[in-house]
């Protein structure tokens, strides 16, 4: 190895490791997996019974994507293209945007602003007390991959192979760095270095105040999913059945986890504690793996495939699944503690915060579930 990536690689590790698993403020869930990491670690606390406290139902629409919490509202795109604000408190609507095309990514809030991408490839700010579009940048692809925020900037990738980095004010173009095949999800930050899993079976890491690529880790597979950061570690899943931890210090895979029983994909980011790593699959089940060797702990198994994103809360994961139910596990034995039967199919993951977890369904149902 010569020095020079010795010294890229040490670089990259110091970097990630500075910023450990981190939790989401007690009162938001700004963006799609509640912080930069990704990690999917709610920081409000949950009762230990769930009760319904309202449905807010949107007519001949479905919620594939997951929801924002931030400032008392909740904020979600349609598969019909309307963008939403809900109170959280009440379930009463705020307001309502219909846009052109269809939303299948969660949207990202920061400021009183609220940002998302369209199957169109448009990607638009708006205001978020009064649901007025600010700006607009137009991509050449598909907008899959929910936003994440870096300083005074808004990040985004797109089918058309490219991630964005645009002003927050003004979405004026700050960077734009070619990924080389389609970029489908989130990504997740520590100091200034994002990590982007790719449909190129790539993990990119990219220096945010330049947009350069810094390393190109193999992944043996596409995905769209988050890659998890953990301390020295990310976590992403694989199209090709593999869950995979990378060691970025080596800047390869540490371990690989595969269901040989039942191989299917992952399309289901992952949710990463100390001592548990959490993600579903389309095996039809949550997994809990070790974090540190990928030694399952133990699987809970759905009547459905699990593309829903996991979220830890306290001693809990929840998470849906497409047998139209949202799971609280006990994270320790993966017993089921909690369920609700909601109907829908679901996709979309988990948003916690101020004591609420709400989650949409396929059906057009978005629920809000506390005490």
């Amino acid at each position: 190895m010569c020095l020079r990536f010795a010294i890229l690689l040490l670089a990259l590790a110091s970097s990630a490791s500075a910023e450990t698993t981190d939790a989401s403020p007690p009162d938001a869930w700004p963006v799609a997996r509640g912080t930069a990491s990704g990690c999917g670690v709610a920081g409000s606390t949950l009762p230990d019974q769930l009760e319904l406290q309202w449905t807010f139902t949107a007519e001949n629409q479905g919620f594939q994507a997951g929801a924002v919490i931030e400032g008392g509202g909740v904020y979600l795109g349609s598969t019909s293209g309307t963008l939403y604000a809900i109170d959280l408190t009440t379930g009463k609507k705020r307001w309502e945007s219909a846009g052109k095309s269809s939303y299948k990514t969660a949207p990202a809030v920061r400021n009183g602003r609220v940002f998302i991408g369209d199957q169109d490839g448009e990607f638009a700010c708006f205001d978020a007390k009064s649901g007025q579009l600010l700006w607009k940048h137009e991509s050449d692809g598909p907008i899959d991959a929910p936003a994440s925020f870096y300083r005074d900037s808004v990040l985004f990738g797109s089918e058309d192979s490219f991630e964005y980095c645009l002003q927050t004010s003004s979405g004026k173009l700050v960077w734009k760095c070619d990924m080389e095949d389609q970029v489908r999800c989130l990504a997740t930050i520590a100091g200034n270095r994002g990590y982007f899993a790719t449909c190129g079976a790539r993990l990119y890491t990219i220096d945010l105040d330049r947009g350069t690529a810094l390393s190109k880790i193999p992944i043996d597979a596409p995905t769209g999913c988050a890659a998890a950061l953990g301390k020295d570690r990310v976590f992403v899943g694989n199209e090709d059945n593999q869950f995979l931890s990378v060691d970025l210090a080596k800047g390869a895979i540490a371990w690989r986890y595969e269901d040989r029983v039942r191989p299917m994909p992952y399309r289901s980011s992952a949710a990463v504690t100390a001592d548990g790593v959490y993600v579903g699959s389309r095996d039809k089940k949550l997994h809990a793996l070790d974090p540190q060797t990928g030694r399952p702990l133990w699987e809970f198994a759905t009547r459905g495939m699990v593309d829903s994103s996991p979220v830890v809360v306290g001693n809990r994961v929840f998470f849906g699944s497409q047998d139209g139910r949202v799971h609280g596990l006990d994270r320790k034995s993966g017993k089921e503690v909690w369920r609700y039967d909601a109907g829908g199919k679901i996709f979309a993951s988990p948003a916690v915060a101020s004591g609420r977890l709400v989650i949409g369904s396929d059906s057009g149902c978005l629920y809000c579930f506390g005490k």
